[in-house]
C-alpha cells in the first residue's frame, strides 16, 4: 500500500476456520467504500478486524491514528478507535424505548454539539418511534434505530455490516433510499458490506471485491468496474453502472431521460425530479450491439460506443464485450458467433441497444 493515504488502510492475514483472507487495502477518507464479494469471501471478518472486534495480524491505520501495529505489540480496542457499527441483525438494548438507544450512544459521545440529532432522526423516518420499545420495533424500524444510534455516536468512521440482509422488500427499499440520501451527506468515510450489486451500484464511491481469499481490485467505482483483468463473472455480476442527471419526465409514459456524458437513457420514471442525480446500472444481457443506428426498434435507448475489448465468457459459445460511450464504461453479452458475424474488433463504432424496460434507477 500507498504509504500517503489519509483515509484508512489496513494489512492484514485473516484467518477464520477454512477462511484465509490476506488484506492489503488502502480507503479514501470520504465517501462509501463498499466491500463486495460472495457469501464467505471474508468481508465480516474483514469489517470486524477493522473495527477491532478481531484480532488479526497485521497493521490498521485509520487518518493520523494508528490502530494496530503487531511488530510494536499495539492493539487499540474498539471503543477507543470511535467506530460507529450497525449489524446484520440490529444490537439494540431491549429494556430501553427507542429514545433510550439513541440517547445511550449519545450520551456517551458527550453529547456533541456538532451532531444535529434531529436531523439524523427526521432523515431515517424514526421520530415517531420515540417512544416504543425495541420488541414493538419491524425489522426494518430496528436498522433504522440502529443506524441513527451509530450516527449519534460521534463516530469517525461508520461501519455498515449488510444491514438490509435481513429485510423484506419494501422495509429494505426504504432503507436502502435513506442510506443512499445519506451517502451524499455524511461527512465521515462509511464502509459497508454487501454482496448484493443493487447495493454496489446506490452506494458505491468506492470498491473493494474479494474473491477466492484475496483482494482482487479496489478504487473508485467506475474505475474499477472499467477493468477487463477481473474473473469473468465477477466482471458480468457487477455489470456497467451510469450516472447522470435527469433531463426531463414523460408522464404520460411513465418515463424519464437520464442524461450522462455518453448521451441519454430512457428509464422508467416513479418519483425522481429534474435536476436529480441518479445511478442506472444496465446488466451485459440486457445489451445488443448493432454496427447501425435502428430506424425502427423498440429499444428506446442507443448509445454510440467503441468497443475496448472482448473476453470468453462462462459460457463456450458466449463472449462479454466492454464498451466505451465517452468515458462511461458497457458491458454487453453477446455470442462467438455474433462477434465473427458482425466482423468485431477493438477500436469500432458500434450502437449499444437497450430495453427502457430493462433499465431501473
Amino acid at each position: 500500500m500507498s504509504a500517503a493515504n489519509d483515509g484508512l488502510r489496513a494489512a492484514l492475514s485473516i484467518r477464520r476456520g477454512a477462511l484465509s483472507l490476506d488484506l492489503d487495502i488502502a480507503l479514501p477518507a470520504h465517501g462509501v467504500t463498499v466491500l463486495f464479494g460472495a457469501s464467505g469471501s471474508g468481508k465480516t471478518s474483514c469489517l470486524r478486524a477493522i473495527a477491532g472486534l478481531e484480532h488479526s495480524p497485521g497493521t490498521v491505520t485509520f487518518k493520523d491514528a494508528c490502530w494496530q501495529d503487531d511488530a510494536r505489540g499495539l492493539f487499540v480496542p474498539t471503543y477507543q478507535r470511535r467506530v460507529g457499527y450497525v449489524f446484520q441483525e440490529s444490537s439494540l438494548f431491549d429494556h430501553l424505548t427507542v429514545a433510550g438507544n439513541l440517547d445511550y450512544g449519545f450520551r456517551r459521545a458527550g453529547r456533541p454539539s456538532s451532531i444535529d440529532a434531529a436531523r439524523w432522526i427526521d432523515d431515517f423516518g424514526v421520530r415517531p418511534l420515540l417512544a416504543r420499545r425495541v420488541a414493538a420495533l419491524s425489522g426494518g424500524e430496528r436498522q433504522r434505530v440502529a443506524i441513527v444510534r451509530a450516527l449519534m455516536a460521534n463516530p469517525r468512521l461508520l461501519l455498515l455490516d449488510e444491514p438490509l440482509s435481513a429485510l423484506d422488500g419494501s422495509a429494505k427499499t426504504r432503507l436502502l433510499a435513506e442510506l443512499e440520501r445519506l451517502r451524499t451527506t455524511l461527512p465521515i468515510p462509511l464502509i459497508y458490506v454487501s454482496h448484493s450489486v443493487e447495493e454496489v451500484a446506490r452506494l458505491a464511491d468506492h470498491l473493494v471485491l474479494l474473491d477466492g481469499g484475496r483482494v482482487v481490485a479496489q478504487g473508485p467505482l467506475q474505475q474499477t468496474l472499467a477493468r477487463i483483468d477481473l474473473p469473468c463473472a465477477l466482471i458480468e455480476t457487477l455489470g456497467s453502472v451510469v450516472e447522470g442527471k435527469v433531463s426531463a419526465l414523460h408522464r404520460n409514459d411513465n418515463l424519464m431521460e437520464l442524461a450522462f456524458a455518453g448521451g441519454t437513457l430512457c428509464l422508467p420514471h416513479a418519483e425522481e425530479t429534474v435536476g436529480q442525480t441518479l445511478r442506472c446500472r444496465i446488466d451485459a444481457r440486457d445489451v445488443v450491439i448493432a454496427r447501425d443506428r435502428a430506424t425502427a426498434s423498440s429499444a428506446l435507448n442507443q448509445i454510440h460506443c467503441e468497443v475496448v475489448a472482448v473476453i470468453a465468457a462462462d459460457h463456450p459459445a458466449q463472449c462479454l464485450v466492454q464498451l466505451d460511450a465517452h468515458g462511461t464504461r458497457l458491458l454487453a453479452r453477446i455470442t462467438w458467433h455474433s462477434w465473427h458475424a458482425l466482423g468485431l474488433a477493438p477500436g469500432d463504432a458500434v450502437w449499444a441497444q437497450v430495453k427502457a424496460v430493462a433499465l431501473g434507477s
